[in-house]
C-alpha cells in the first residue's frame, strides 16, 4: 500500500530536523574542543608550516615540500660526478706463451679522475698485466695512460694521464656511510658511457672471497646499484656527490646484475692511492697476528657481553703484537677509539696505516678490557716504509717492478725477488719478450731478493746484462740477456 507523500513527510520530519540540529551540534563541539593530528614539515625557505595529517597524506594534489634524511632527487650529485668518471681499454697480449707472439685482447672498465692533474684510480683486475692503457674521458677526448702502481691485495690500481684542468671526485668519508644512506653507482657498463644508477647500502664490511691470498683485504660496502661489467673501477658517491667508494664486484649466476655490488670503501682507497703516487708500491702495515671471527658460544665462555670482536688465534714472532704483549685467546675489540666487530673490518682499518705508525688497541682478556699502543710492521717485522717506487727502469729499459706480496712468495715458492709488472712496448725489454708476471731472482748472476736490491743492480751493470727468474706455474728457470745501451 501506498502512502501519500506529505503524509510521510508530516511523519518523519521532526526526526529529521533532530539529526540535522545533533550533526551541526557535533561539528561545533569539536571544532573547538577537540584538535586534530597535525605534522611538522619543513620546507626550502626554513619556514614552519602546518597542515593536517589526512591533507598531507591522502592528497595527491599536495605542494607541499619538506627534507627528508636524504634527497631523493640525484640530479645534482649526478652532474658533478659523471665528468669525473672515464672509460678504460687496457690491452693485453696472449696466445703466444712465454715467448710472446700472441693475439691482442681487451678488457674495458671504468676509473674515477682523482686530481685535475691526471690521476685515476680504478681497479687492479681491469688493467693487470696490460700492455697498453687509453682512458676515454666523458667529453670523447682519449688518451693514453701510464701505470703508476696496482695492488691485488684490494684490488685497486692507480693511472696518470698527462693533461691538466681535469674534472675530479672529492672524497668522502666512508666510515659515516650508513646502511639504508642512498649511494650512486657510476660508470660505463657494458660499454654504455656515463651511466648513474641509484640504490642504498645494503651492508658494510662485506667479506666475499674474492681477492684470494692471506694478504687481501675485503671489508666491501654492498649496495643494491645496479653494478654490470664495466662498471668496475667506478665511482659509488653519495648524493653530495662525494666518493664513499670504487665499484669492484658483483654476485651473480647470469653474469649480470642480480641485486648485489661491492665497492671498496674510500677510506681504505684513499691511502691505498696515496702510497701508489709516493712510492709505486703499497706500504701494508701488519698487526703480526692470526684472526679470526668470535662465536656466540666462545664469547660466553670469556664473558664478552656478546659475539662482536675479533679473536687471536696465533701471535707472530718478532711482531707488533708480540712486542706489545698481545696474546693467543684475547679479543680485539676496538682500534683507535673505533669499534671492531669483524676481521673484515680489523684488517681494512689497519689497512690505512704505514709500517711504523702506533696505533691504540682495545682487547679483552679474562673478562676485563685492557687497551694498549702498538708500533705497526711490515710483512718483514720493520718499521721503516720503502723509497722505492720500482719504475726506476722504465725510462731506460721499458721495465717497472715492485715487491713479491706475503702470498705470491708461497705461490711461486721462491723466498724474494722483483716482480715485473709492466713492460713498455718497443723498449729493450719488450724486444726480448720477457711478459709482465716475471719475477727476477738474480741480476747477472747476483742474487736479488727485492726491488731496491735489483734496481740497485741493474745500475750498477756496467752495459751487458742478464736477468734470471721464474714465472707462476713454470718451473723452469727463464734467462733474459741485452745490452743496456740497446
Amino acid at each position: 500500500m501506498c502512502y501519500p507523500f506529505f503524509i510521510v513527510m508530516r511523519k518523519y520530519l521532526p526526526l529529521a530536523i533532530t539529526c540535522v540540529l545533533s550533526s551541526l551540534l557535533s561539528v561545533l563541539i569539536y571544532s573547538q574542543f577537540v584538535r586534530p593530528n597535525r605534522v611538522v614539515w619543513n620546507t626550502e625557505d626554513g619556514e614552519v608550516r602546518y597542515t593536517g595529517l589526512v591533507d598531507k597524506l591522502f592528497s595527491a594534489r599536495s605542494n607541499g615540500q619538506f627534507r627528508s634524511s636524504a634527497p631523493t632527487n640525484f640530479i645534482e650529485s649526478a652532474t658533478i660526478v659523471t665528468p669525473a668518471v672515464v672509460n678504460i681499454r687496457a690491452l693485453l697480449e696472449t696466445g703466444g706463451g712465454i715467448w710472446g707472439g700472441g693475439a691482442l685482447t681487451g678488457s674495458s672498465g671504468s676509473g674515477v679522475i682523482m686530481s685535475p692533474d691526471g690521476y685515476i684510480v680504478t681497479n687492479h683486475h681491469v688493467v693487470e698485466k696490460s700492455t697498453d692503457i687509453k682512458v676515454t674521458l666523458a667529453d670523447k677526448r682519449t688518451y693514453k695512460a701510464k701505470m703508476v702502481g696496482s695492488d691485488p691485495s684490494t684490488d685497486i690500481a692507480l693511472l696518470k694521464i698527462e693533461e691538466g684542468g681535469l674534472p675530479f671526485i672529492v672524497f668522502g668519508n666512508s666510515d659515516s656511510v650508513s646502511v639504508g644512506e642512498w649511494v650512486l653507482a657510476v660508470g660505463n657498463p657494458f660499454n654504455l658511457e656515463s651511466t648513474v644508477t641509484a640504490g642504498i647500502v645494503s651492508a658494510k664490511g662485506r667479506n666475499i672471497n674474492i681477492l684470494g691470498g692471506g694478504a687481501s683485504i675485503e671489508s666491501f660496502i654492498q649496495t643494491d646499484a645496479a653494478v654490470n661489467p664495466g662498471n668496475s673501477g667506478g665511482a659509488l658517491v653519495n648524493t653530495v656527490g662525494e666518493l664513499v667508494g670504487i665499484n669492484t664486484a658483483i654476485i651473480t649466476e647470469s653474469g649480470s646484475y642480480e641485486g648485489y655490488s661491492f665497492a671498496v670503501p674510500s677510506n681504505l682507497v684513499q691511502k691505498i692511492i696515496r702510497d701508489l703516487r709516493e712510492f709505486g708500491i703499497v706500504q701494508r702495515a701488519y698487526l703480526g697476528v692470526g684472526i679470526q671471527d668470535l662465536d656466540s658460544e666462545t664469547s660466553q665462555e670469556i664473558g664478552l657481553p656478546n659475539a662482536e670482536g675479533v679473536l687471536v688465534n696465533r701471535i707472530t714472532k718478532a711482531g707488533a703484537a708480540s712486542d706489545a704483549g698481545l696474546e693467543e685467546g684475547d679479543v680485539i675489540i676496538g682500534l683507535n677509539g673505533t669499534r671492531v666487530r669483524s676481521t673484515s673490518e680489523l684488517q681494512e682499518y689497519v689497512g690505512r696505516f704505514r709500517p711504523g705508525d702506533q696505533v691504540a688497541l682495545e682487547y679483552w682478556r679474562k673478562g676485563k678490557k685492557n687497551r694498549i699502543a702498538l708500533i705497526l710492521k711490515d710483512g718483514n717485522n720493520l718499521t721503516g716504509t720503502i723509497r722505492i717506487k720500482g719504475d726506476e727502469m722504465d725510462e731506460e729499459l721499458g721495465l717497472v717492478m715492485r715487491d713479491l706480496s706475503v702470498e705470491e712468495r708461497r705461490t711461486i715458492r721462491i723466498k724474494g725477488g722483483a716482480i715485473v709488472t709492466s713492460i713498455r712496448r718497443g723498449s729493450i725489454v719488450y724486444q726480448t719478450n720477457m711478459q709482465p708476471g716475471f719475477v727476477i731472482t738474480s741480476v747477472n748472476g747476483d742474487r736479488v731478493s727485492n726491488v731496491v736490491e735489483a734496481i740497485e743492480a741493474i745500475k750498477n751493470a756496467y752495459n751487458s746484462l742478464t736477468l734470471d727468474g721464474y714465472y707462476e706455474g713454470e718451473p723452469d728457470l727463464y734467462s733474459y740477456r741485452f745490452r743496456k745501451n740497446g
